[in-house]
């Protein structure tokens, strides 16, 4: 069996979407005759597996680092911690913010786990020394891996594909300004230059990327699913519509859903007594305040659980939210939450968001509908759903199972699997 070093900060325990995928990468690359070697971080426990696990030393990042060197809490945010100053002046708060978000710009290069990088590469040359290692597989982010990989590339001379769960400098959600972007392209140039092969998780972001690495070996291998993560489950009583993760306000924002369900409620389309919208995930008080202001605490709830549990609330519900941002550069973006989603093979409602791969992805496995940002469509759709298990006592799921199926971790490691042998002959 062939031996892939895979190099990833995120990795399961750890929490993050990153692990989920390179977690499923680990498990199932085996099963197309390739063993895993993966190279992390010191991680909260061991997971278990097929692989084997490295861990290097725990680091402090740069950011934790500096806020004990000036007496700040270690586990609290800059922004979080002078927050007095908003009500103080508003003025003093914007320049403060604003020198935060410089200094932020200077410690985080290329990111904050740039600390991570000498110890990975003296581990990463010691697994080669002492392993006939066939090929390498980086994964960012953070893009700190893709710095380990090139060096070790250099000094070993092994295959390596870099795969770009987001875009690096093309990320357009690239938070720094302009002088730091023209200074750290030219690093993602000098760095992924010396890759076999990138790979990113959508075919528009595979475009994207043709434009600044104009490489031919650039792929797109989508993030997934894993079916031993989603057991069937006895549905809820109630007319349930969930949601699971976070959500931010004006991107990821469901108040749109739910002005449609006040209204159905104010004209008595739907029952307040047996509706539930449900979400699972970090407190949004912006979003408390709205529910507040529209009468709406009997029928909406929230609660912060571990993934385990989302995934059980997601098998158990009538029909669950998908929320997208109507930005026109997230037309090729899938949340890893629509795979989650897949997985629980429960109908799926998208509010929000533009045409794109994500309502490519639902018309192709048919597990839900694709409402974007028409409200009466909304408002239709959840009603067809509300009668269907008015009749029948739950809503039916009718995805496609086998075009799901090309979505599952079992074939994304098939994929990379492919990859991994054209370079390594």
């Amino acid at each position: 069996m062939k031996k892939v070093l895979i190099i990833t900060h995120y990795f399961p325990p750890r929490p993050g979407i990153g692990s989920v995928r390179l977690g499923g990468l680990a498990k199932y690359l085996p099963e197309f005759g390739w063993h895993p070697i993966v190279l992390t971080s010191k991680l909260p426990y061991k997971p278990e597996g097929n692989f084997t696990l490295v861990e290097t030393p725990a680091f402090e990042d740069n950011f934790t680092k500096w806020k004990r060197r000036l007496g700040a809490d270690a586990s609290r945010g800059f922004k979080e911690q002078i927050g007095s100053l908003e009500n103080i002046e508003s003025r003093k708060f914007k320049i403060t913010r604003r020198i935060i978000e410089v200094g932020k710009g200077i410690l985080a290069y290329p990111d904050s786990s740039r600390n991570w990088y000498a110890a990975a590469c003296e581990y990463a040359s010691k697994i080669i020394r002492e392993n006939h290692i066939d090929a390498l597989l980086s994964s960012s982010s953070p893009v700190t891996a893709h710095l380990i990989a090139s060096t070790i590339k250099r000094k070993h001379r092994l295959p390596w594909v870099a795969d770009l769960r987001d875009l690096w400098t093309q990320n357009h959600y690239y938070p720094y300004g302009i002088l730091r972007k023209t200074i750290e392209r030219q690093l993602e140039l000098r760095t992924l230059q010396e890759a076999d092969a990138l790979v990113t998780v959508s075919q528009p972001l595979a475009e994207t990327l043709r434009l600044l690495h104009k490489q031919e070996r650039i792929l797109s291998i989508t993030n997934g699913f894993d079916p031993d993560d989603h057991a069937a489950l006895p549905l809820t009583r109630e007319f349930t519509i969930t949601y699971t993760g976070q959500l931010y306000e004006g991107k990821r924002d469901p108040r749109m859903l739910l002005t449609a369900i006040r209204e159905l409620l104010d004209i008595k389309l739907i029952d307040e007594s047996r509706v539930r919208i449900r979400f699972f995930g970090p407190k949004a008080p912006w979003l408390h305040i709205f529910v507040k202001e529209n009468n709406m605490e009997s029928v909406v709830s929230f609660e912060s659980v571990d993934r385990a549990t989302a995934l059980k609330k997601q098998a158990e519900s009538q029909i669950l939210l998908l929320l997208n941002w109507d930005d026109p550069n997230e037309r090729g973006v899938y949340t890893g939450k629509l795979f989650e989603y897949l997985g629980a093979k429960r109908p799926i409602i998208s509010i929000g968001g533009l045409d794109g791969v994500v309502k490519e992805l639902l018309n192709e496995t048919n597990a839900g509908i694709f409402c974007g940002m028409d409200r009466d469509f909304i408002k239709r759709t959840i009603s067809s759903y509300y009668r269907q298990f008015i009749q029948n006592g739950s809503v039916d799921f009718c995805g496609n199972v086998r075009a799901m199926d090309k979505y599952s971790h079992r074939e994304m490691a098939k994929k990379f699997s492919i990859i991994l042998l054209r370079l390594s002959k």
